[in-house]
């Protein structure tokens, strides 16, 4: 077994790769066959397997879920109460619920069994800078 946090800093809203540090993570525990768990000790960013090939797939997500989701001060989310940390605060716990917070990808070989156009991506769902630390446990 083998553990580290990883943190990951952000410049706000948007989807940050940072699957070459897990791939490193995997490559220096010489571990041919298991699985790799990581979680984000966060509640206002997620994680997200995703296109790593084509930037406009993470714009057009992100896009989507500012649309989905506006912020508290929009008039269609006069419902939220959770305002005590700005307009974009309870909107990202919203994100952040309908996301993950973690995930479960096979290692084979000593590798990581993404597919050709897939990569590890925090989602940070607020809109000023943050440092996000990401569990990898690796078995």
């Amino acid at each position: 077994m083998h553990q580290t946090i990883i943190t990951v800093s952000t410049r706000g809203q948007g989807l940050y790769e940072f699957t070459e540090r897990a791939e490193t993570f995997v490559r220096e525990a010489k571990i041919e066959a298991g699985l790799l768990t990581l979680f984000v000790r966060h509640t206002s960013c997620s994680l997200l397997v995703q296109e790593n090939a084509d930037p406009d797939v993470r714009r057009d997500l992100d896009a989507f879920f500012k649309r989905l989701v506006p912020p508290a001060d929009d008039p269609s989310m006069g419902f939220l109460v959770h305002r005590l940390e700005g307009p974009d605060d309870m909107p990202a716990h919203i994100k952040a619920a309908l996301t993950a917070v973690s995930l479960s990808i096979p290692v084979m070989r000593g590798k990581l069994a993404l597919g050709t156009w897939q990569g590890l991506y925090l989602f940070e769902h607020r809109t000023s800078p943050h440092r996000r630390e990401v569990v990898l446990h690796l078995a």
